[in-house]
């Protein structure tokens, strides 16, 4: 189950966790431009987790059914929707969007954020496809507040898709997370509202709404981690780690 955060030794790991991920996501998308390869992302990570003490949570994380994940980073680039592994074969292009996802764990505890963001100039497409799925994960994180329901934040990230006519992938979701990456409830981008788990104070949970340009379905790649749209329609992705509060939830990952 996730961390139920019940003192203020606990929440200000997780706030110096995620702040991390969000100052390095911030260093990351500036480095994003044509000629440079995924490859070089993950080496500003490793840099900038050796300054920082920080242990990369992906590294050498463990999925049933896939090799160890060989790199501290995911950057998957137009139809890829998640777990990308950065090599240098990956050369980005002027038009791309690059999706970046990254965790961090600082004193035994984790956090976990995503971005999406345009390599040069993107079609006003692919600007629009990521700017939906941004306001989709802040309609998720208005949704989650102490007394709703998981339901309630599927359904505020599907609405924002579904009127802007795309899809939100149902085989990945969001998640809880604390002292590990990966805990529960899931968090789906779809749902009822006053459906599902009730979230509780001090409850952490990770939002990340992807969303496709096209069909919801997707295929895995021969390296065993990759995940791209099954059509080859553009995906977005964008997650924060948060914290329900008395109020308005806590982002842990912002910069």
């Amino acid at each position: 189950m996730a961390i139920i955060l019940k003192s203020s030794d606990e929440i200000k790991a997780m706030r110096a966790a995620g702040r991390v991920v969000g100052q390095t996501l911030r260093i990351l998308a500036e480095a994003v431009r044509p000629g440079v390869t995924a490859r070089q992302l993950d080496e500003i990570v490793r840099k900038e987790y050796a300054k920082r003490g920080v242990t990369p949570t992906f590294l050498n994380y463990k999925v049933p059914g896939a090799p160890p994940y060989p790199a501290t980073v995911c950057i998957s680039v137009n139809d890829e929707i998640v777990h990308g592994i950065p090599t240098d074969r990956r050369v980005f292009k002027d038009g791309d969007i690059i999706s970046i996802d990254l965790g961090a764990t600082l004193d035994g505890f984790v956090g976990d954020s995503a971005i999406t963001v345009p390599c040069g100039n993107a079609s006003e497409e692919a600007l629009r496809l990521i700017k939906a799925t941004e306001e989709a994960l802040w309609a998720g994180i208005g949704a989650a507040k102490e007394g709703n329901h998981i339901g309630d934040i599927g359904a505020a990230v599907e609405a924002v898709a579904e009127k802007n006519s795309y899809t939100v992938v149902r085989e990945y979701v969001g998640h809880g997370v604390g002292r590990r990456m990966h805990e529960d409830p899931q968090v789906p981008n779809y749902g009822t509202p006053g459906q599902g788990p009730k979230l509780k104070r001090g409850l952490v949970i990770a939002i990340e709404p992807m969303v496709n340009a096209g069909d919801w379905h997707t295929r895995r790649l021969p390296d065993n981690w990759t995940v791209a749209t099954a059509d080859g329609s553009l995906s977005a992705h964008f997650e924060h780690t948060l914290a329900i509060t008395d109020g308005e939830a806590e982002v842990l990952t912002l910069p």
